[in-house]
């Protein structure tokens, strides 16, 4: 099991297995030891992307790709 405080850098596809982007870090809330989402972004200029915990389907930690169970317009951006 791969714990997602180690996803910096994996692959995000949305359940049709489209890129979403690349984590680039674990966002903290509820739990200081416990990340709720996952700030992923797709390029260089483009807006980060929020996903939470429970659109997470799947980890490989073989391949680095995480799998959600959501489409990817269905994220919601931030800055």
């Amino acid at each position: 099991m791969v714990s997602l405080a180690a996803t910096s850098g994996f692959i995000v596809a949305d359940r049709h297995g489209r890129i979403v982007g690349r984590v680039e870090c674990p966002m903290y809330g509820t739990e200081p030891d416990r990340p709720d989402a996952l700030a992923v972004r797709a390029g260089l200029f483009a807006r980060r992307r929020l996903v939470p915990v429970d659109a997470i389907e799947r980890i490989d930690g073989v391949s680095g790709v995480i799998g959600l169970s959501v489409e990817r317009e269905a994220i919601r951006t931030f800055l």
